[in-house]
């Protein structure tokens, strides 16, 4: 956001502080939860449309349509993942935790709600469906291996590093040959640490518990840890398939399938996105420096 005003400051914390939450005391928070009433439980994220209240008002584009469509989703969101939560104890996903994911993955990658947001602000209504997701993931269904917990620990450092260093002279080689990848020569500066710190939170860590501690979780239960590595790779890689072009671009599928299976290479080896995202955001960071 570039100068940004009052209200979409105020909306962008008050988005991020539910996700810090989480990130930081998800399990605590769950716990108070599960004392209140399923209804409350369920009703609750209908405060999810406060944000787009506030932003649609203070740019004069406020629609009813709209508001109920974010008052609605992340209730019927909660009530699905409530009813799965008690179809499947065990975990092991059915077709409420596949609706979700769909809608959620399609509506942001087909931008389905932007029409919604100012032009400018559109990452603001991806950030609550990512509120919207965490909740009732972690408070409704509980879902446990996410690995959803910003408490850093060396190893996701190590980890994610390490698996950069696997995967970067691949994609610069295989981006490269493709056409992909266009070197430019930027000197090293002080202000690539707050790119990379702003693709960690607002680009990385997203994808990352999307497709690593839900998609690739759920996987894993039914089809095994090798599978379901391949699978949420290719389903990362085509979900990048209208970036950056008004066509399929299939060079990015290919590439970004690619990193899908290093980052879920990342994510696996103790459960934690922190590494995965780590990974994630360093690719995005040399190639947004360098190519």
């Amino acid at each position: 956001m570039q100068n940004p005003s009052p209200a979409a400051v105020a909306v962008l914390v008050l988005e991020l502080a539910p996700a810090a939450l989480f990130a930081l005391a998800g399990e605590r928070v769950a716990q108070v939860c599960s004392r209140w009433p399923s209804s409350l439980r369920t009703a609750l994220p209908v405060f999810c449309a406060l944000p787009y209240v506030l932003i649609s008002c203070s740019h004069q584009m406020f629609s009813w349509k709209w508001c109920m469509l974010y008052a609605a989703l992340p209730v019927a969101i909660a009530w699905l993942l409530g009813q799965a939560a008690i179809a499947d104890p065990e975990q092991r996903g059915n077709w409420q935790d596949a609706i979700i994911l769909l809608t959620l993955g399609l509506a942001v990658d087909l931008r389905w709600f932007e029409p919604a947001w100012p032009n400018n602000l559109t990452g603001l209504g991806k950030l609550l469906l990512v509120d919207a997701g965490l909740y009732g993931f972690v408070v409704i269904r509980r879902l446990n291996g996410t690995g959803f917990d910003f408490h850093f620990r060396w190893t996701d450092w190590k980890t994610g590093l390490r698996e950069l260093t696997y995967f970067a002279p691949l994609v610069v080689a295989g981006g490269l040959a493709l056409g992909f990848l266009h070197p430019h020569g930027n000197l090293l500066r002080l202000s690539m640490i707050w790119s990379w710190i702003y693709i960690f939170i607002f680009v990385a860590v997203p994808e990352e518990l999307f497709f690593r501690a839900w998609v690739q979780n759920l996987l894993e239960r039914r089809v095994g840890r090798r599978r379901a590595l391949a699978i949420t790779a290719v389903v990362f890689g085509l979900s990048h398939f209208n970036k950056r072009s008004a066509h399929f671009n299939w060079r990015y599928v290919v590439l970004a399938s690619i990193a899908g299976i290093f980052y879920g290479r990342a994510w696996r080896e103790q459960r934690r996105v922190p590494a995965s995202a780590i990974t994630h955001a360093s690719v995005d960071a040399i190639w947004s420096f360098w190519f």
